[in-house]
C-alpha cells in the first residue's frame, strides 16, 4: 500500500532489470517540466468510466507541480509523480472539483458505502416514480398533472448526479455522456415530452448503478487476492509466542503457523512438517509436503501439521505482497484495442453531437420538414451517441482476464501481454528447466588425459562453485556427494553460452560444453567419438581441460556426462500448445545440437536448435517474429532475459520464490508447469474473442439505431433502453472469464 507523499524512484532505471515497454503502466503526462519524486496515491469515490478518467486529467493539469497521473479505472485509484509543491490535500481539493472524492488509499470505506447507498436510493425512487406517471397516464388516474409529477420526480431523481458533472463537463469545454445524456433530458421537455425524458433519466441513472456494479465485481475478484495474507503472526519471544501485526515482524524472526492456518510471511520452515497447500500462489491442485528448509509463502495454507518459521522477507515485500502489486499495476496499462476504443470515442461522441444538430436544423430549413419531428430525431441521435458499452467493454474483459489468471498461478502482466497472449503464432523454449526439471545429475565421468577422477571432479568443482548455473551446481553436488574436497578457483570469469574458466594451482582451466573445446582447439577424434556417444543418450556434456596459453597447447583431461530428466507432462504440454492454435513450437537452447534434438524429439517439438549463445537466441526469435509477429518465449527469467525482451510475451517459469522471473518477465509461471502456458493461452484467446464480439456488439448496434433514429422508427427511451441492455450485456459477457477461466479443454 502507497501512503501520500512517498519518494520515489526511476523505475527505468538498470536494477529493475530488462526494460519491457509492453507491460509498462499506461500514465498520463502533464507536466514534464515537474520534478515528480514525490508519490501520492488516493482512491477515488465515483470514477466508472473513461469520462471521469478524462475529467481528472483536465482538473490536475493546471497544477504545474503534477508530472504524471496513472488512473486506474478498474481499481478506482489514482496515483500521482508530483514534486514537493503539491500536497495531498491539493490533489484531493482538484478531483473534488469534478464531483468525484479522493481519499488517501486505505482511507476509510465508508464513503464509499455511503455515496452507494445515496446512488441505489436516487436510482430507485426514480425507478418507482417513473413506474408511478406511466400507471397514471395509462390508468387516465386522477389529473394529467399527477402523472406529470411523478416524472419530474424520477428526473430530478435520477439526473442529481447526471446533470452537475454535464454543468461541470461543460465549464471544461468537454462533451461528455452526462452532457449528452442532460441535452437529451432538457430537449424532451422543452417538447412537452416529460415521460420520454423520464425514462431516459431512469435508464441512464440504471446504466450507470449497473456500470458501477459490475465493476466493483471485477476490483472485489483482485482484492480478494489481498485477504489472502492475515493480519497477524504468533511471533516467537523467548520460549513462548505472542500475536503481533504481520508488520511488526521482522525478517529472520521466528513464528508459528497454527494447524489449518494461513501462512503470514515467506519463510524457511525451522520446525515441524506438513502439507501445505500452495493454491493461491501457484495454482497447485494438490498440497506440498513442507520439511525443515524447505520455503513457505505468505497466503498460503497450512495444513494437519504444526510449524515453526523462519521469516525471509518483509509482509511488503512477500511473493503475494510482489503478486497483488502487479495484478493492480496491470490494471492500469491499457490494451490495444482500449485505446482503440478510447481514440474512436473521442471523436465519436462529438461528430454524433454535431449530426444532431443538423439533423435538428437542416431539414426543417432546407426541405420543410416539421420542426418537431426532426428536433425529436436529433434529441435521439443524441443518446445514441452515449458509447457507454463501447468503453467499458475491453477494461472488464481486460481485468477479468488478468485476475482470473492470477488466481491460477499465473501472472500476466497488463491488457497489452493478454491481448498478445492470445495472438500467439509460435513459442520458443530454453531446455534446462523449462522441458527438463532443471535438477541435472552427473550420471559419468570419463578421463581423457588425467588418470585420476577425483582430479576431474575437483578442477570442475573448483570452478563451478562460482555459478549459480543448473549444471555447475550439479557438479559441485557431485563432488560433495563423492566427498572430493576442492578449493576455491580464482580469477572466475563466465563465457556465455559456452562455460567458464578459472585459475587453479598456478593454471588456467576451463569447464565447457562442445562448442568452447572446439574454440579452443583442445578437441581431437577419439574424445569427438566420446562426445557424441554420450549427447546421443540425450546427455549434455562438460569438458573440463586445461586451458592453452602461452607455449602450452592446452588439453581435455576429462568429460561429464549430465543428465537432466524431461519432466513428465511435457510431451502433454506441447501437443496442447499445438491443439491450442500455435502453429510452430521451437527450442532454443546452449547445449549441444544432438541433445536438443533428441529432447525435442521425445516432446514432439517442431524445431530445435542448439549450441546457442544468447545473442543468437535473440536472431531466431527475430527472424520468427518477422515470420508470424506473434512470437512468445519461456526461459527462466534471468539467462534468457534477452530474448525474452525481445519476443512478444516473455514467459518466466517457476516465479514463485524467484523474484527476479516476477520482475524480468511479461507472464510468470508460480510453479514449474508448462501446461500453465495452455491455459495462458487460451485464456487470451477468449478474452480477445469477448472483446472483439463486444467492440462489434456495441458499434453494429450503435449503428442500426443511427439509421433507425433518422427513419424516424427509434424513440428517445428505446435508444437509451438498447444503449442499457448492451452496457450489461458486453459486461455480463466479460465477467464470464471471471468464473470459467479454471475450465480449460
Amino acid at each position: 500500500m502507497h501512503t501520500p507523499s512517498t519518494p520515489v524512484s526511476d523505475s527505468n532505471s538498470p536494477e529493475h532489470g530488462h526494460e519491457h515497454s509492453k507491460a509498462a503502466p499506461e500514465k498520463i503526462a502533464l507536466n514534464p517540466d515537474a520534478k515528480g519524486d514525490q508519490q501520492t496515491t488516493l482512491r477515488i469515490t465515483g470514477m466508472d468510466c473513461a469520462d471521469e478518467v478524462a475529467a481528472l486529467e483536465q482538473v490536475l493539469r493546471p497544477l504545474k507541480g503534477v508530472r504524471e497521473v496513472r488512473v486506474n479505472l478498474m481499481g478506482g485509484k489514482v496515483t500521482l509523480a508530483h514534486d514537493k509543491s503539491v500536497t495531498a490535500a491539493q490533489l484531493i481539493s482538484a478531483i473534488a472539483t469534478t464531483g468525484m472524492k479522493a481519499t488517501p488509499d486505505g482511507g476509510n470505506p465508508e464513503d464509499l458505502e455511503s455515496a452507494k447507498r445515496m446512488r441505489q436510493i436516487a436510482v430507485s425512487l426514480s425507478g418507482l416514480s417513473l413506474g408511478l406517471g406511466m400507471l397514471s397516464e395509462w390508468l387516465n388516474f386522477g389529473p394529467v398533472w399527477i402523472a406529470d409529477v411523478a416524472y419530474g420526480i424520477a428526473i430530478i431523481a435520477g439526473g442529481w448526479l447526471t446533470a452537475p458533472k454535464a454543468w461541470r463537463a461543460l465549464q471544461r469545454r468537454s462533451l461528455d455522456m452526462n452532457v449528452l445524456m442532460t441535452v437529451a433530458v432538457s430537449g424532451a421537455l422543452v417538447i412537452q415530452q416529460w415521460s420520454e425524458g423520464a425514462a431516459v433519466t431512469f435508464l441512464f441513472a440504471l446504466s450507470e448503478l449497473l456500470e458501477a456494479f459490475t465493476l466493483a465485481r471485477a476490483r472485489k475478484a483482485v482484492q480478494a487476492l489481498m485477504q489472502l495474507t492475515p493480519e497477524t503472526a504468533l511471533l516467537k519471544d523467548g520460549e513462548t509466542f505472542r500475536e503481533v501485526p504481520v508488520a511488526e515482524v521482522a525478517v529472520g524472526a521466528t513464528i508459528a503457523v497454527k494447524s489449518g492456518a494461513r501462512i503470514p510471511l515467506d519463510g524457511e520452515v525451522l520446525k515441524g512438517n506438513s502439507a501445505v497447500n500452495q493454491a493461491p500462489i501457484t495454482g497447485e491442485s494438490m498440497p506440498v509436503e513442507k520439511k525443515p528448509g524447505d520455503g513457505v509463502f505468505a497466503g498460503t495454507i497450512n495444513g494437519s501439521g504444526s510449524l515453526e518459521v523462519r521469516t525471509t522477507k518483509a509482509s511488503t515485500d512477500s511473493t503475494i505482497a510482489k503478486i497483488i502489486h502487479l495484478v493492480e499495476e496491470a490494471q492500469s496499462q491499457k490494451a490495444p484495442s482500449q485505446r482503440f476504443v478510447d481514440v474512436f470515442a473521442r471523436y465519436y461522441t462529438p461528430a454524433v453531437m454535431v449530426a444532431a444538430v443538423l439533423v435538428m436544423l437542416l431539414p426543417p430549413l432546407l426541405f420543410g420538414g416539421a420542426w418537431f419531428t426532426w428536433f425529436y430525431r436529433g434529441l435521439v441521435l443524441l443518446v445514441i451517441a452515449c458509447p457507454c458499452a463501447l468503453v467499458i467493454s475491453t477494461p472488464v474483459s481486460v481485468v477479468s482476464g488478468l485476475t482470473a489468471m492470477a488466481r491460477r498461478g499465473v501472472l500476466i502482466k497488463g491488457g497489452a501481454v493478454l491481448e498478445a497472449v492470445g495472438k500467439l503464432k509460435a513459442l520458443c523454449m530454453d531446455k534446462t528447466g523449462t522441458l527438463t526439471e532443471g535438477k541435472p545429475r552427473v550420471t559419468k565421468v570419463i578421463t581423457v588425459n588425467s588418470k585420476d577422477e577425483s582430479m576431474v571432479i575437483r578442477i570442475a568443482a573448483a570452478i563451478d562453485t562460482h555459478s549459480e548455473h543448473p549444471l555447475a551446481q550439479a557438479i559441485v553436488a557431485y563432488a560433495n556427494d563423492k566427498k572430493v574436497e576442492f578449493p576455491r578457483s580464482e580469477n572466475y570469469q563466465a563465457l556465455d553460452g559456452r562455460g567458464a574458466e578459472a585459475d587453479l594451482y598456478g593454471h588456467r582451466y576451463f569447464v565447457g560444453n562442445h562448442r568452447l573445446a572446439h574454440e579452443l582447439g583442445v578437441c581431437s577424434s577419439e574424445i569427438e567419438e566420446q562426445l557424441a556417444a554420450i549427447e546421443a543418450d540425450a546427455l549434455s556434456v562438460v569438458v573440463v581441460g586445461h586451458r592453452p596459453h602461452g607455449d602450452c597447447k592446452g588439453e581435455v583431461l576429462g568429460i561429464l556426462a549430465v543428465g537432466d530428466a524431461m519432466r513428465a507432462n511435457a510431451p502433454a504440454a506441447i501437443a496442447a500448445l499445438h491443439r491450442a492454435g500455435l502453429t510452430k513450437i521451437v527450442m532454443l537452447s546452449g547445449d549441444n545440437q544432438r541433445t536438443a534434438s533428441a529432447i525435442a524429439k521425445q516432446c514432439g517439438i517442431d524445431e530445435a536448435h542448439g549450441d546457442l549463445l544468447p545473442d543468437q537466441k535473440i536472431e531466431r526469435v527475430k527472424a520468427l517474429l518477422a515470420e508470424l509477429k506473434y512470437v512468445g518465449m519461456i526461459g527462466d527469467g534471468v539467462n534468457d532475459a534477452p530474448a525474452m525482451a525481445a519476443a512478444s510475451v516473455g514467459i518466466a517459469m517457476g516465479g514463485a520464490g524467484t523474484d527476479t522471473a516476477i520482475e524480468t518477465a511479461d507472464m510468470a509461471l508460480m510453479q514449474d508447469d508448462l501446461s500453465m502456458v495452455v491455459e495462458a493461452i487460451v485464456l487470451g484467446r477468449r478474452t480477445v474473442g469477448i472483446i472483439q464480439f463486444n467492440i462489434a456488439f456495441a458499434l453494429a448496434l450503435k449503428a442500426i439505431f443511427l439509421v433507425l433514429a433518422l427513419l424516424g422508427h427509434a424513440s428517445l427511451w428505446l435508444a437509451i433502453l438498447a444503449d442499457t441492455g448492451a452496457t450489461l450485456l458486453v459486461i455480463l459477457n466479460a465477467l464470464r472469464l471471471l468464473s470459467g477461466a479454471t475450465h480449460f479443454k
